[in-house]
């Protein structure tokens, strides 16, 4: 009985110790911060398709007549020379027919040369009955008759000249029967498909039937792929072309765009256009007909700075600094109105309650406290405190307002949206002023300031990478779009003509870019023989994003200018990051790892879950 209870007691002992070590085994772990190194690389922006390889030049040799194969002297992937004789049909039909043609044209000719010896005939007897009619010794019914007999044979001996005609071009057409008996190639290349064998009979009643199917040149094809709708806007001729065939998987194979097709194709309500793509074929590797998973490239960068899109998805929250026992940083606090902007202007620096009016903002709206943080691909944006505007560049920028409080727009060092320059970020004035009229405000009011005043405002412009020359909408965000565009709110149509523009450097022609309209009547004028020449090259790729870097387990947010992204990496078009630095790319807190390691991998948002402090980024 004691050795019962002493046992009793040992394992409850054991017991409670287990459940203490998995109940509090937790409370040591630390938070991990994961990140990647900036590096320096090459950076490609592509678009994939799938394509067909195809030669150039396919001629399909048929036949114009009908008959039996009597020869054939081409085979599969013979190679022929224009003129050679491929093959051969029975000509005995064909013979037979010519015998029959001549022998019609032989009576075709007695018959014409009878007629002739009757008209001789008759004129003689006319011309007697001509003389005996003028002594008043024929009777002048018989002289009619004399003529009518001349007339008779003379049309008679026009229609049988015709006849004499028909049967000589019915022999001539059973002449060119006959030589077309004799199957000739119609270019050099090499035969890629034969139809027929010996002894096959061959109809050409209907159509000409295909013989032969000849490939010109196989060292030149081409692969015609299929563009989706969405990415054939950035393709244009001349663009490199990489792509791979499943005969040589190791193999990556080069071209060249040559030409988008306007002809759409509908599968499945996917819409594609065919774009051919040339192809040199030296080692005649490549067949016709092989699937080719393409790669366009539409911009390359090589040997640049390039960030990992893992840091520039990112986000943080406030329980990922509430782990790191950080306080959430100004630029990711909001505003008293807790949502996004509408592009009124900045309220970084406005005291609470007069974002609408002294800010730029509408009425009854709270202005936005702060930039748009948005990564290249995620292309959402979140707002983030602005620095305070100082009273002085205020004061510079009135000359600019059109309204109570309007300001031109925040120092080069503050990052609020809509730069505060009317209500839709345009150059002040009403909501539904066309470019033109928007423009000509613009250079009165550039008019009026002061030759320093000038200077100051256009350096400004520079630095946010707009053109004083031509403002359009006037200031952009940090995201690369327009002020208030989040509001996503119809405003006229002036409003919606704007809104087909967009900032230097985004993508899409917009403010210091020049009209497509203008290209093509340029184009136009110089005589352009295709669509594809009326195409401009392509603008420069340029937007802003946000990365976060790990000082002593805090983090620190940098603002960074981006290029072009290969959807792994992005390039870095400003010099806040050095090669080697670390850039944070997910933060685990204890909680999340806990929550991590009990719930079930098979449940969405499983381990790792949603939110900024899963490795790899979040939404």
């Amino acid at each position: 009985m004691k050795k019962l209870i002493i046992t009793i007691i040992v394992l409850g002992v054991i017991a409670g110790s287990v459940g203490a070590y998995y109940r509090y085994r937790g409370t040591g772990e630390q938070v991990k911060v994961s990140s990647l190194p900036v590096t320096r690389g090459e950076v490609i922006e592509s678009v994939g398709a799938t394509g067909t390889l195809q030669a150039v030049t396919t001629v399909q040799v048929g036949s114009q007549v009908s008959g039996n194969i009597k020869a054939l002297y081409a085979d599969y992937n013979s190679i022929v020379k224009k003129g050679q004789i491929v093959a051969i049909l029975d000509p005995s039909l064909i013979e037979t027919q010519i015998e029959q043609a001549k022998a019609n044209l032989v009576k075709s000719e007695a018959e014409l040369d009878r007629l002739r010896v009757s008209l001789e005939d008759a004129r003689t007897k006319l011309k007697r009955s001509e003389s005996l009619a003028a002594r008043q010794l024929l009777a002048p019914q018989e002289l009619e008759a004399a003529q009518l007999s001349v007339r008779t044979i003379e049309v008679q001996i026009k229609s049988q000249e015709a006849s004499v005609t028909q049967a000589k071009a019915s022999l001539s057409q059973s002449t060119v029967n006959l030589q077309h008996t004799v199957i000739e190639a119609p270019i050099d290349g090499i035969v890629i498909s034969r139809s027929v064998d010996v002894g096959q009979t061959v109809a050409a009643s209907m159509n000409a039937p295909t013989l032969f199917t000849i490939a010109a040149d196989l060292t030149k094809m081409q692969v015609n792929a299929n563009v989706d709708e969405s990415d054939v806007g950035r393709i244009r001729p001349g663009q490199v072309v990489k792509f791979r065939v499943d005969a040589y998987p190791l193999d990556e194979f080069t071209g060249s765009v040559a030409q988008v097709r306007l002809n759409p194709t509908t599968t499945q309500n996917v819409v594609t256009y065919a774009t051919v793509i040339d192809v040199p074929n030296n080692d005649l590797k490549l067949k016709p007909g092989m699937t080719a998973n393409v790669t366009i490239e539409i911009a390359k960068r090589t040997d640049v700075i390039r960030v990992p899109n893992a840091a520039l998805r990112f986000r943080p929250t406030a329980d990922t600094f509430a782990a790191l026992n950080q306080p959430v940083p100004p630029e990711l606090q909001r505003g008293p109105g807790g949502g996004r902007g509408n592009g009124a202007g900045f309220a970084g620096g406005a005291p609470q309650g007069q974002g609408a009016q002294s800010q730029g903002g509408r009425a009854g709206q709270p202005a936005n406290t702060g930039p748009a943080v948005a990564g290249p691909e995620s292309g959402r944006s979140q707002p983030a405190a602005a620095t305070p505007v100082p009273q002085a560049e205020a004061t510079r920028a009135q000359p600019l307002s059109a309204g109570a409080g309007r300001q031109e727009g925040p120092p080069p060092q503050a990052e609020g949206r809509g730069a505060g320059m009317g209500p839709r970020g345009g150059f002040g004035g009403g909501q539904d002023l066309t470019p033109e009229e928007r423009q000509r405000r613009f250079q009165e009011r550039l008019a009026s300031m002061s030759p320093e005043e000038r200077a100051q405002f256009e350096a400004r412009m520079r630095e946010r990478g707009l053109d004083p020359s031509n403002p359009g909408r006037g200031a952009f965000g940090p995201g690369g779009r327009p002020g208030g565009q989040d509001a996503a709110e119809p405003r006229g149509p002036a409003a919606a003509a704007d809104s087909r523009r967009g900032p230097v450097g985004s993508g899409l022609p917009g403010v210091g870019t020049p009209r497509a309209g203008g290209a093509v009547s340029a184009l136009n004028q110089a005589g352009a023989q295709t669509i594809d020449q009326l195409f401009g090259p392509l603008p420069t790729t340029e937007t802003t994003g946000r990365v976060w870097l790990n000082a002593n387990n805090q983090l620190k947010s940098v603002r960074l200018r981006l290029g072009i992204t290969d959807g792994t990496y992005t390039e870095l078009l400003s010099g806040e990051l050095a090669v080697g630095q670390e850039v944070v790319t997910g933060v685990t807190t204890p909680a999340q790892a806990a929550a991590a390691a009990t719930r079930s991998p098979l449940m969405p948002g499983g381990p790792g879950g949603r939110g900024g402090g899963r490795p790899g980024g979040g939404r």
